[in-house]
């Protein structure tokens, strides 16, 4: 399970890290002059860089004055020149003058000489940390997050997981200060958070039916989904694992409707030493599960598993049969079972069959020949319900307990 995924999702991680540091050459140098810019705005310069600039500003004033005045003179008046004053004394030089000169203090020269040190510290800090970081536009996310979208959808995965896929990613990478080098390690480690919170908390279902069981016997569970989809070797797996755990178990072939369903459910029951509560073909399915849970109460039985017919979730006849027999049985448990391969149609068939009888938890059946997996990672996101075990093959054996941990490791994206 998960192969072709595992595959995609590390493909695509990869080239999503990789374009991430690759951002615009002229987006990289803006953002690197701003960066410069800011830093060697936080203080002052030193004094002595203060002075000379300021005398530049002063000879710039100067010059076009003498010039005005020079113009206004007699062409041919000798002009008088003055002694010239010692360089150092050059009130327009913007050479750093030596400090006794320029009237500064020894005190002061040290206190500019180390604030000028820290200044081109600063500037050699703001350039590193251009080079060596970078950061995500929302555009460019989008850009970047497109080829993630494309590969989650080939692989089944849920509209809605992806939405909130996406909505982690953004969240932790746009705008964000990235070290370059860590992209890739960032990115796994968002997707491996956002995957375990896509799965709701469940609980050991043996474990529940036991508790139900000691309380008021018999626990009754009712199991629902369409034809096809694994619902009636689901159920003898789930006798036989309740058998293991030394419980007493009935079945009640409540599934009337399909052609040679209730023969089916004989040969499992007869294999597993279980009792089938059975009537005929055409029969009410809700006197089916009444009369299995009278039985068990008179027998001591510690669990009833109720079979129904499958049923598209679109068919409202066979959806209001469905809701009678959960009135009339009022289940302790209604597990839907869905076919883990079929991807998108399963979960929108599991939040259907919420929505009309209000399930407590997912099966998914033939999980080992479904490589996608995006059933698995959406249907207890969308459904708000936990997946309590995988169908892992047809022995009777075949019934792994869920685990979100085991999900996320399948998926490459273990810590």
């Amino acid at each position: 399970m998960f192969g072709f995924l595992k595959k995609k999702l590390g493909e695509v991680i990869s080239r999503f890290s990789e374009k991430a540091r690759e951002e615009p050459e002229e987006e990289a140098k803006k953002e690197q002059v701003k960066v410069i810019e800011k830093k060697a705005e936080e203080k002052p310069l030193p004094k002595p860089v203060q002075a000379a600039r300021k005398a530049d500003e002063v000879k710039a004033e100067v010059k076009p004055r003498e010039k005005e005045k020079e113009e206004k003179k007699d062409a041919k008046e000798e002009i008088r020149e003055e002694p010239k004053k010692p360089k150092s004394a050059q009130v327009g030089s913007s050479r750093l003058c030596n400090p006794a000169e320029a009237g500064f203090a020894a005190a002061d020269w040290a206190q500019s000489s180390q604030r000028l040190g820290g200044f081109f510290e600063r500037i050699t800090s703001a350039v590193t940390e251009a080079v060596t970081t970078t950061k995500i536009s929302e555009t460019r996310f989008e850009e970047l997050f497109r080829d993630l979208e494309i590969t989650l959808l080939e692989n089944n995965v849920a509209v809605e997981a992806i939405d909130k896929i996406k909505a982690d990613l953004k969240g932790s990478l746009v705008e964000k200060p990235l070290q370059r080098g860590k992209i890739e390690e960032t990115i796994r480690k968002t997707l491996r958070g956002s995957v375990e919170d896509l799965f709701t908390s469940g609980y050991d279902l043996k474990e529940k039916v036991k508790e139900i069981a000691a309380e008021k016997k018999p626990a009754k569970l009712m199991f629902v989904g369409i034809n096809g989809s694994g619902k009636t070797t689901t159920i003898a797996k789930m006798a036989k694992m309740l058998q293991d755990s030394k419980l007493k178990v009935a079945i009640a072939a409540s599934d009337t409707f399909r052609a040679a369903a209730i023969h089916q459910l004989q040969e499992h029951a007869d294999k597993l030493g279980v009792k089938l509560i059975k009537h005929d073909y055409g029969a009410d399915p809700a006197a089916v599960a009444f009369d299995a849970i009278k039985y068990a109460e008179a027998h001591g039985i510690d669990a009833v598993l109720i079979d129904t017919a499958g049923r598209l979730h679109s068919n409202v006849n066979l959806m209001a049969e469905m809701e009678k027999v959960a009135r009339v049985a009022k289940p302790d448990m209604k597990i839907f079972v869905g076919e883990a391969i079929t991807g998108n149609d399963c979960v929108e068939q599991a939040r259907k069959f919420n929505e009309a009888i209000g399930i407590d938890g997912i099966i998914l059946a033939k999980a080992d020949v479904d490589e996608k997996g995006g059933a698995a990672i959406s249907v207890s996101y969308v459904t708000k319900k936990p997946i309590f075990y995988l169908g892992t093959g047809q022995g009777y054996n075949d019934l792994a307990p869920f685990s979100a941990e085991a999900v996320v490791e399948s998926l490459g994206l273990a810590a």
